[in-house]
Parts: structure tokens; sequence; C-alpha cells
């Protein structure tokens, strides 16, 4: 098979902006995860995505924008939005908006929904691509739908090589873990993900508490007023699916053990293992172990065990956002 991976300088970036514009489908790196794009107002380029991915078409995307004014011609902001975004752009960052009634976005980027998800990624590549397309663009995570994120331009490729017309290589992934979605649409703003900026950071930034929806996995949360936080449902943000980043192994978590024919993915000091072993961080690292995360579980699934043993993780910070993914791969499984 002919490798689609193209270095991404500035003529591949331009030859990948033709695609979009063409409406195919082009992968690129962002500080978070490689994403899976399509030019935002192109229904059929988007439902080229859901095809490629085999991703569920009540799962929004996210759409990429290159700032404030790009938002605005997409959705709504309100004062705290605009400050969310002011503060944390170009960043990872989702902001959960309501559609504009002349959005140019196609409404398949929102499932469907009165609203849609936007970002200003701080990548240079993803910044540059944007930019030539002239357009938004939509654009999942470049794996699988259900998969293990692509971090690496060859996880995209293997994921999904023969859909896509181009793959812009630009290294790994600085993050290696998505974005921080937040449905920013009223005050208090909801988590609906946590991601790359910890909610703490968030809220120190602006001197607000962030509410939770009723259906988070720690339970309700309250907000200041001592209200509940409301329940925006399952599906306004990506990555909400409760079963997802799975490998193909059996994943058990909080393991202190490793069993006969398990991997072992390590945090910290680790037990003994006489199978394959990753250790996301040796120092007990968040950061570090948040960029290895999808890597490692990659790594991990291709040994053909049969289960990945995985040991505690801190909850704070990051490991919030770390655990989150975990519980999901981990589902069903």
């Amino acid at each position: 098979m002919t490798s689609r991976i193209s270095k991404a300088d500035p003529a591949a970036i331009a030859a990948a902006a033709g695609h979009l514009a063409a409406g195919r489908l082009v992968a690129f790196p962002t500080e978070t995860v490689y994403g899976l794009g399509a030019d935002a107002t192109n229904g059929r380029a988007v439902a080229r995505i859901f095809e490629a991915k085999g991703r569920p078409s009540f799962n929004p995307l996210i759409v990429h924008v290159l700032d404030i004014a790009g938002a605005e011609r997409l959705a709504e902001m309100p004062p705290l939005a605009r400050r969310l975004a002011a503060t944390f752009w170009p960043g990872p960052l989702t902001l959960v908006l309501s559609r504009r009634a002349d959005c140019l976005a196609s409404d398949l980027v929102s499932a469907g929904l009165d609203s849609i998800a936007v970002r200003a990624p701080d990548h240079p590549v993803a910044r540059a691509l944007i930019a030539a397309a002239g357009q938004p663009i939509a654009a999942p995570s470049a794996n699988l739908s259900g998969h293990v994120s692509a971090t690496r331009a060859e996880h995209v490729e293997a994921d999904l090589g023969d859909k896509l017309a181009m793959i812009l290589d630009a290294g790994p992934a600085a993050y290696g873990l998505e974005s921080t979605i937040l449905d920013a649409r009223s005050d208090p703003v909801v988590l609906l993900r946590p991601g790359a900026i910890p909610a703490d950071t968030i809220q120190a930034a602006l001197g607000i508490t962030l509410a939770r929806p009723a259906s988070h996995p720690d339970g309700l949360h309250t907000i200041n007023d001592g209200s509940e936080a409301p329940d925006p449902g399952p599906f306004h943000a990506p990555g909400q699916l409760e079963s997802h980043y799975a490998p193909r192994a059996k994943v058990r978590l909080e393991a202190t053990h490793v069993a006969e024919g398990e991997a072992l993915l390590a945090f910290g000091i680790a037990p003994m293992s006489r199978g394959p072993v990753i250790n996301l961080s040796p120092g007990g690292n968040l950061i570090e172990a948040a960029a290895n995360l999808f890597a490692a579980l990659r790594a991990l699934d291709a040994t053909g065990a049969a289960a990945i043993a995985v040991m505690p993780i801190p909850r704070g910070g990051l490991g919030e956002a770390i655990n989150d993914r975990l519980r999901r791969a981990a589902v069903g499984r």
C-alpha cells in the first residue's frame, strides 16, 4: 500500500487544503491528537468522516476555527464563552455553543442538534491548514470509532490509510489527550468532557465553578447557588459514548498485580510482570502520562495480550481526563 503520509511543509499543507476544497478527507496534527478533517460546510465531505470512522451519527464533531471571529460566524458566544475563548484560545479547549441561524456548517457536524462544538487549535500546522482552506474544518480524532485515538501519523495510517487523501505528519502530538469540552451556552458552564486543560485550571483562571451534568460518573455536582448542574444529555459533545477509546484487549482498571497472560499499563513504581509492560510515567508525572496514554494502549494491544491491567492513576488535574478515557476503554470489555 502506498503511504499517504507527507511531511507537513508549506507545499503539503497547500495540497491538503486543495483536497479539503474538493470534498476529500485529510488527517492533520493538532496539539491534542491527530484530527480527521473535512470542510465543515460541505455536508457530503462531513458524511465521509462518519463513513471512514464508522462513527455513530448521533455523536457530534468538533469544528476547528482560527479564532473567536471564526467561531462567531458559526455560533452565538455569550459573554462567559467569550472570556473562556479569550483566555484559552488557541488551545485545547472546545466550547459547545448555540448554532447561529445562518451557520454555514453542515448540520451533520452537530448531529442534528441546535448546538455546535468549536475550538481554535494551538498547532502551527493545524492553523496553517485552516487558513489555507479558508473554511472551518470539522475534525474528530483520526481513528476508527471506538479505537484508541491517534497521536502519530502512523497511527492514522494504520486505522484509516486508504480512506484518506493525505496525512500531514508533524511528529507526535504534544498533549496526547483530547481537548477539554465545556457547554458554554449559559451560566453556569458545564464540564462535558475532561481533557488537556484541567478543570481546576479553568476555574482558577476565570474565578468560576464548573458544573457537572447529572450523568457524570462522579454523581451530581452542585454549583455556587446550591442548585444541581443541568444535564445536557449524553451526546452534546464528542467523546461521551460510554464505551470509547477501546483497544481489542480487555481492560482491567485499578490493578495492583498482573495476572498470567496480561500486559501491564503502569504508572510510577510498577509490580513485577512476565508480560509486556509500558510505563506511562515511571516518575508519576501526569503530564507525561497523558502524552503517552493512547500510544501506550495501542502498543500493548498490538502485543496480542488478551487483557491489559492498568495501575491506579491519581484523579487530580490531568488524572481526571486520563481516568475518564481508561474507564471508557474498559466499559463492556
